[in-house]
């Protein structure tokens, strides 16, 4: 059970806040109590991005358990509540059950926020991971003159982002200074961007003021056009994974999450990689959804309305629902990286899910 839980403790999750914890019943079972980070994170306010994460973690708990005979069956517990939905997980012994394949890729499956070839995906990649989420999902790809426009949405977008403080105080705690890897958090070295602008980003976000001055003097530019246009152009696609039924409710989601961690090891086995692009999403759910409270700046709000706008431009009229959007392309894991600490600081009883009170 331990060997399960050490590999599903490396399922991604948003900041690499890892919003879960694992309580051991027996030998055989295991239950895991989860809690979306809307009380601190402006990216998270619905609760959604969690709930898909907890599904990446639970669908690596389900491969990870192949690799020793067993299949596992996942039970939302009754009663829970949305933001902290608690899990039993029960695994059974299948003789001559396989490994699955994606194993390997678990620990090697990284975010690269760096440049990527801009070779095409062949037929046979796209046809692995289109198969790869499952028959309730479709996957939409944003290719030729619709990456310019899906790279030109991200550096857009980006502006929201670093205009805002309460995406600030995200920035803040999760951006961990002088690391190449990070238990908790990101590392500075994985943001993508050069020294010179690293140190500039260090200097401003010691307090909102300050970085609020560089804005205005400097404005948003250098670390949009490092960390958003150039490597939204410098990949071989984006794509946008959609459900075919609408989700509606926690379970949906964690399904929606478990179909996408199988696209990201499927890619991850294929020798390529891939960068998260969850925000427009995010802040486009908000403006439907009437929630217009992420900030109290109206002039963010007004930009917030514009990107919904231009999101539904980029990605068009298609069928389904949009649950997960990235980019990809060949290239090399990323050196610097979101690691994870001991298994024991994520069993029940330690730091309690989302409540922003991470380890340093």
């Amino acid at each position: 059970m331990v060997a399960i839980l050490e590999k599903a403790k490396w399922a991604p999750s948003g900041d690499n806040d890892q919003p879960w914890r694992f309580e051991l019943i027996d030998p055989m079972r295991v239950r895991v109590h989860c809690c979306d980070t809307s009380d601190h994170c402006v990216y998270d306010l619905e609760g959604w991005p969690s709930q898909v994460a907890i599904g990446a973690m639970l669908e690596t708990m389900a491969i990870a358990a192949t690799g020793h005979g067993l299949a596992a069956e996942v039970r939302l517990r009754e009663g829970c509540s949305d933001k902290e939905p608690v899990f039993d997980v029960t695994f059974t012994e299948q003789p001559g059950l396989a490994p699955d394949p994606l194993i390997p890729a678990i620990e090697v499956r990284s975010v690269q926020r760096r440049p990527m070839s801009r070779r095409a995906l062949t037929a046979a990649e796209k046809q692995a991971l289109e198969q790869a989420v499952g028959v309730g999902y479709l996957v939409q790809w944003l290719e030729g003159g619709a990456r310019m426009d899906a790279a030109r949405l991200m550096y857009d977008n980006a502006r929201l982002r670093l205009l805002m403080p309460e995406a600030y105080t995200v920035h803040k705690r999760i951006i961990k200074w002088g690391k190449v890897t990070s238990e908790w958090g990101v590392p500075d070295q994985a943001l993508g961007v050069d020294n010179m602008t690293l140190h500039l980003m260090k200097w401003a976000m010691v307090s909102w003021d300050r970085l609020k001055r560089m804005n205005t003097l400097m404005g948003t530019w250098a670390p949009r056009l490092q960390m958003d246009l150039v490597p939204g152009l410098a990949c071989a696609a984006h794509f946008v994974i959609r459900a075919k039924v609408q989700p509606a409710s926690v379970a949906d989601y964690v399904a929606a999450g478990r179909a996408m961690q199988r696209f990201w090891l499927t890619l991850t086995n294929l020798g390529l990689v891939m960068q998260p692009e969850m925000t427009p999403l995010i802040f486009s759910s908000y403006v439907r959804n009437g929630r217009m409270d992420f900030t109290a700046t109206g002039k963010l709000k007004e930009m917030a309305v514009g990107l919904a706008g231009q999101l539904d431009r980029v990605l068009g009229k298609q069928d389904g629902f949009p649950v997960f959007m990235g980019r990809l392309g060949q290239g090399k894991s990323a050196v610097a990286r979101s690691t994870r600490p001991d298994l024991a600081q994520l069993m029940h009883g330690a730091a309690k899910p989302g409540a922003g009170n991470r380890p340093p």
